[in-house]
């Protein structure tokens, strides 16, 4: 049964949290800026709020998760394809 893309990202946010690597998280943070899911201020706050790595990937997790399904569903997509291991190691599914 496929979870919902939210539900998958609240599954797996501390350990996405504990794993993903500070150049992944940027990359991520540029992918769903283009793709318009994060506007300019929300990807600013993400960075400048949060002192450390594991704070922007938990603010970045959290907020991507309260734009819905197809959001969340995006952002796993972009972990697919960024970074292969990190996405099984998840045991996410697309």
């Amino acid at each position: 049964l496929h979870l919902k893309s939210e539900k998958e990202l609240a599954r797996v946010r501390s350990k996405f949290v504990e794993k993903i690597s500070k150049a992944l998280l940027d990359q991520l943070l540029d992918d769903i800026l283009e793709d318009g899911i994060l506007n300019d201020g929300e990807r600013e706050s993400i960075v400048e709020e949060n002192k450390n790595r594991a704070d922007k990937a938990r603010c970045l997790i959290d907020t991507v998760r309260k734009k819905g399904d197809q959001a969340s569903n995006k952002l796993i997509c972009h972990l697919q394809r960024r970074d292969p291991m990190l996405f099984a190691e998840l045991g996410l599914t697309v």
